[in-house]
């Protein structure tokens, strides 16, 4: 008779607890130096952060996905023993688009909001430049992502090396040992790392529309330019052998849009592949260029922004 015990579970979550408490300090670290050590964007981004992390939308938001990676955990997928390929491919995409939401929406928030009511130009009357303005704002909304991705991520982690348990349970198999539970657990380290870099380059793009267009508008073209950048592949080689005009259009689009399907690892994860950390080094690599073009790009826009 099978009968289920707890010690591997338990022992793998040990693991994963004490990496997450691990990056919780380091995290608390970096905000503390930022703080401390680079005092004017340090305090645009201290009064960014905690205007985005004590609106009710981070508290919604974070009970929304919590709950979430937990009803993936119980849904019954029926797949003959590839639930957890769901779990992990429906888990990464809540944190993903949980987190993405909260950057694009305080991104919006914050800097247009605060040049219609004239809060920004009685800031920038202090000794405190534009760029250290712009800077400011997207590390101020950078930790509150980083804050609401840690605590889901390592929620959705537990739910991983809790699933491989219940699963060998519902399947009448051996408890899975702890190194198994562990095994799943780093597999889907990787797509973590790609969801936060997805985030970070929308983060990037909405703090650059924010500058000119308000709430509404921002929302919008973000979206459009997320459902663009996960497309864009499809885009180019649909392109192959039609008109020029289709073919310019196509290789546009490419051209200064993001490339977002990089940091998918759904198909990968459906597919029973891994991606590696060489991988996601390039993908670090991409996402540093592309964040700073965009921040960039925000600094052109609102140089010459008149905030009168």
């Amino acid at each position: 008779m099978f009968t289920f015990s707890l010690p591997s579970w338990i022992e793998a979550l040990k693991y994963i607890d004490l990496v997450a408490v691990g990056f919780f300090v380091l995290f608390g670290a970096l905000v503390y130096v930022i703080h401390n050590y680079i005092p004017k964007i340090g305090a645009v981004a201290w009064v960014t952060a905690k205007e985005a992390l004590f609106q009710p939308l981070f508290t919604i938001l974070t009970l929304v996905g919590i709950f979430a990676l937990f009803i993936f955990l119980l849904i019954p997928y029926n797949t003959l023993g590839e639930d957890i390929k769901l779990v992990v491919t429906q888990g990464l995409t809540v944190v993903k688009l949980i987190a993405a939401f909260l950057a694009v929406w305080t991104a919006s928030t914050t800097i247009s909001e605060e040049i219609d009511g004239k809060t920004a130009l009685m800031a920038l009357a202090k000794p405190l430049n534009r760029r250290n303005f712009i800077v400011g704002k997207y590390v101020g909304v950078m930790i509150a992502v980083t804050l609401i991705f840690l605590i889901l991520g390592t929620f959705f982690l537990n739910t991983v090396s809790y699933k491989v348990v219940y699963d060998a349970r519902e399947s009448a198999k051996d408890v899975p040992k702890a190194i198994e539970c562990a095994q799943a657990i780093y597999d889907i380290l990787p797509g973590l790392a790609l969801a936060y870099l997805e985030t970070i380059i929308l983060a990037a793009v909405a703090i650059a529309i924010s500058t000119r267009l308000p709430l509404l508008p921002n929302l919008t073209i973000s979206l459009l330019i997320y459902l663009l950048g996960n497309i864009i592949p499809v885009i180019v080689q649909s392109s192959v052998g039609q008109l020029p005009m289709v073919v310019f259009i196509a290789n546009f689009v490419s051209a200064f849009l993001p490339c977002l399907d990089h940091f998918s690892m759904e198909t990968a994860v459906a597919m029973g592949k891994t991606v590696s950390w060489y991988y996601v080094l390039f993908a670090v690599g991409y996402a540093a260029l592309y964040c700073s073009a965009a921040l960039l790009v925000s600094l052109l826009l609102f140089e010459d922004r008149d905030l009168a």
